[in-house]
């Protein structure tokens, strides 16, 4: 990472830019880092151990993401509107956040001469209710506004990188879990907290909907390894192997033990939500030297005790996010 001295993370106080600030930070040769972040989600709080350069802003203001790119060799493009239910209710708000988020980012990084940006994209949303393993020569098919919006940033970072030589790489996501996840709604960020208040886990459909449950720092390495290797094109991130949601609960259990009985309530499936989904990872194990090594009963362990470990401070923090 030596020739990138600078990068800009949009949404970097989230879940994922917070891991993915750790793991840089960490590194002998860390980059400096900006981020940019409206704090609808994540928080400034969230990153506040780390001495990075932060702006509060949003992507949808070009005025402030051209200010943002100053001086930064390099973006990683996290902040989305990511939630597939709320776009079915909202696309508008979804297709702001991500179409033209993404479209002033892109026209102010040409702007500013910036040409490498990893966007963070979604691979089942995109492809839809196929035959899995989904992989990055499939036909999409999005069956929600949310995999609707994501292709189209994928479409405009492939337009500006043949239009205008940048180097812009969309690495789908499966479902990521992991520390620092106090303020997702995501299935084991919301399952873990339910089990810490006692509350019931509520299952939407039968429990047998399979996704591919890939590890934060697993995911944040494959950032990582993308935004070295300079290559343009759309890569899988996640494990290879799918987990049903009444798998991942039988995995909680044996890692959150008897003093936190857990009770399940099925209900019925909502609209715009894939029955069947887990990634074919084979591309990008060749060409970016991706290799998940964390299976989902470890990952589940370290979260389990990340959110066991949190303070008062931390707990009332989550509550209010």
């Amino acid at each position: 990472m030596n020739a990138i001295r600078k990068i800009l993370i949009t949404g970097g106080c989230g879940f994922i830019g917070s891991n993915l600030i750790a793991g840089l930070m960490s590194r002998s040769d860390a980059p400096d880092i900006r981020v940019l972040d409206n704090e609808s989600l994540g928080k400034k709080a969230h990153i506040a151990e780390f001495d990075v350069d932060f702006i509060r802003g949003d992507v949808r203001d070009l005025n402030v993401v051209t200010g943002a790119l100053r001086g930064v060799d390099a973006v990683i493009h996290l902040a989305a509107d990511t939630r597939v239910v709320e776009s079915i209710a909202n696309p508008v708000h979804n297709f702001e956040v991500n179409v033209v988020g993404t479209f002033n980012l892109l026209s102010a990084m040409r702007e500013t001469n910036v040409t490498r940006i990893i966007n963070a994209s979604t691979g089942g949303a995109i492809i839809g209710d196929a035959i899995p393993p989904v992989n990055e020569g499939m036909v999409p098919a999005p069956l929600s506004p949310y995999g609707a919006s994501k292709l189209a940033a994928e479409g405009y970072c492939s337009t500006f990188s043949h239009a205008y030589g940048f180097q812009a790489t969309s690495v789908r996501f499966s479902n990521v879990y992991g520390p620092r996840s106090y303020h997702k709604g995501s299935v084991v960020s919301a399952f873990l907290k339910n089990i810490l208040r006692t509350e019931s886990l509520v299952v939407y459909g039968d429990g047998e909907q399979t996704r591919d449950y890939v590890f934060v720092e697993d995911l944040c390495t494959g950032i990582t390894k993308a935004l070295e290797s300079g290559k343009s094109g759309v890569f899988q991130l996640g494990t290879g192997l799918p987990t049903s949601i009444n798998a991942l609960i039988d995995n909680m259990l044996q890692i959150t033990g008897s003093n936190y009985p857990v009770h399940v309530n099925y209900e019925p499936y909502r609209d715009g939500e894939i029955k069947q989904t887990w990634c074919d990872i084979t591309k990008a194990r060749r060409e970016l030297g991706y290799n998940p090594q964390t299976t989902v009963l470890a990952g589940l362990q370290k979260t389990w005790e990340w959110f066991l470990s949190l303070n008062g401070e931390q707990t009332s923090r989550e509550n209010n996010a």
